[in-house]
């Protein structure tokens, strides 16, 4: 981190802020749709094909509304984008508790309404909000606090979700989210973006178009955009399925529980960790090597004999990795082509994660209902590890030559 100042007025401090509880709240639910499948099944009729699919066109819909939540951004602020997100979040909660929720109705609110809704209010929209606030110097560094707070809802979700579950139903415990999505909705209106990008030269005369255009025209990005698909295929295969995985391999209730806390809770290490090291060291090479890592970390929990050791290890190791691409993803975006179209440019790299995570989420429940396991979903997801580390490395960590010649 650079030795000078880092927050430089009390405007970036309230943002800043405002940011990570954003991103507690938004994640913090979204973490815990999983825990409750079998609710949804009993009470529902919901198969795991049927719940596949609505997770998977939700994390879709948040990659696709995304970019336009960007563009929101960069026009208008991001606390509009927040407010209209969160707006949506409320409207698919409520759905879900309300007497329209089976069959089409049960995708439209957890499938439609919320995966629009995290477009707006989950990590793309507040972390580029703060990047305005940051010279490339502390940019990653904050990027990294903001994903570390996400990190620290998807810690606290999965334990407050299990208790609620148990003491109070699915329906009470949907409606205990929509009393923080209300709170969410006050917080937006304290997300602050900067007038004047802080840190970088900026090209006004650039128009969102001609952005899209060069960044397109880049390798680099395109590199980046198809590696960060492999991660949301990881993220979503596990935050969908590790709970019905676990039952299938005979392990308590408790081990999911564990499993989904651990990742929150190593992923704030971890985030904070790539932030810091994605200032020091090659953006590349950090995310070479973490989608690597996942690579082996999967194959040492589906190949070793299942216990509760083994699904621990795997919450603190893949915990550690869950998150961490983002700070120097975000880094490299904000680096190539500074920070103006940000919120729309990393928008697009986030909509290739989400497709990935449509696929992650959707084929993990067509191959468990085809085949009786989730096998050839893990075997997929160790051979993307390897794709992702050797599509990471021809990446050129060097800004576009317009910001050279301004």
């Amino acid at each position: 981190m650079s030795a000078e100042k880092f927050i430089k007025n009390k405007t970036v401090l309230i943002t800043l802020i405002s940011a990570c509880l954003i991103v507690i709240i938004s994640l913090g639910i979204r973490q815990t749709f999983g825990m409750f499948y079998f609710d949804f099944s009993v009470d529902l009729d919901i198969t795991l094909s049927q719940f596949g699919f609505a997770i998977g066109l939700q994390m879709f819909l948040w990659g696709a509304f995304a970019p336009w939540f960007g563009v929101i951004t960069d026009k208008y602020g991001g606390h509009i984008a927040v407010f209209i997100g969160f707006i949506f979040y409320l409207l698919g909660i409520l759905m879900l508790v309300s007497e329209y929720n089976t069959g089409l109705y049960f995708v439209t609110g957890i499938g439609v309404l919320i995966g629009v809704a995290l477009g707006g209010t989950a990590i793309s929209i507040p972390v580029s909000v703060v990047a305005k606030h940051f010279p490339q110097s502390n940019r990653t560094a904050a990027i990294g606090i903001v994903t570390a707070a996400g990190s620290f809802g998807y810690f606290v979700s999965p334990v407050f979700t299990r208790y609620s579950l148990v003491e109070y139903g699915w329906e009470s415990t949907l409606l205990i989210f929509a009393a923080f999505i209300l709170i969410g909705l006050i917080l937006a209106f304290y997300l602050t973006t900067p007038k004047d990008v802080v840190g970088g030269i900026v090209d006004d005369d650039q128009t969102a178009i001609e952005a899209l255009k060069e960044a397109f025209k880049s390798k680099s990005y395109n590199y980046l955009t198809l590696g960060f698909f492999v991660c949301g295929w990881h993220i979503a295969l596990v935050a969908t399925h590790i709970p019905v995985y676990i039952n299938d391999r005979g392990l308590p209730e408790w081990c999911t529980v564990t499993i989904l806390s651990m990742i929150g809770l190593f992923n704030i290490v971890g985030t904070l960790t790539s932030g810091y090291l994605a200032q020091k060291f090659s953006k590349k090479l950090i995310l070479s090597s973490i989608y690597l890592a996942r690579g082996l970390v999967i194959a040492i929990f589906i190949f070793l004999p299942s216990s509760p050791i083994v699904a621990i290890f795997f919450g603190v190791a893949f915990g550690f990795l869950w998150l961490s691409t983002v700070p120097p993803t975000m880094g490299l975006v904000g680096f190539i082509f500074g920070t103006k179209y940000i919120g729309l440019l990393y928008g697009i790299v986030f909509l290739s994660h989400q497709v990935g995570s449509f696929l992650g989420a959707y084929l993990g429940g067509v191959f468990h209902d085809l085949y009786g396991s989730y096998d050839y979903a893990w075997y997929i997801s160790i051979a993307l590890s390897i794709f992702a580390g050797l599509i990471h490395l021809p990446i050129i960590e060097k800004q576009v030559e317009r910001l050279q010649t301004i």
